[in-house]
């Protein structure tokens, strides 16, 4: 029951509940990527959408299947010839507002102790 009412009244747990029906009535699935996400197409080929496996994000959504989305690629990832090169980095998704957000060297959110400064800095004293 808790499952149902989340569909209904929430759009960032996966999909709502007329993005299921619409993709029940109207989508043909077309693939699937790494992360689980599924991605579907109108039967005339003319709307594109994906249904996030967990939580919507979109930055889980690989460059390639972002092309086809937004219609720069025609090829379906799955089915085109595409051989990543050695210098490709394999996708991740964003981590900012996470544990895994980057945090440079010098950051009061790094673990550990903050490098000292150079001592060039004089702070304004107001009079």
């Amino acid at each position: 029951m808790k499952q149902f009412f989340l569909r209904i009244f929430t759009w960032w747990n996966s999909q709502t509940f007329g993005t299921m029906v619409y993709t029940w009535r109207k989508g043909r699935r077309v693939g699937e990527d790494e992360f689980g996400n599924i991605y579907y197409q109108t039967a005339d080929g003319v709307r594109r959408w994906v249904i996030y496996k967990n939580e919507t994000d979109p930055t889980t959504v690989p460059a390639s299947w972002h092309g086809w989305l937004h219609k720069t690629v025609d090829a379906i990832p799955d089915e085109s010839a595409f051989q990543p090169r050695s210098w490709h980095r394999p996708h991740r998704p964003n981590g900012t507002g996470s544990s895994a957000a980057y945090r440079p060297h010098g950051s009061t959110l790094t673990a550990g102790q903050r490098p000292r400064g150079t001592g060039d800095y004089e702070a304004w004293k107001p009079e």
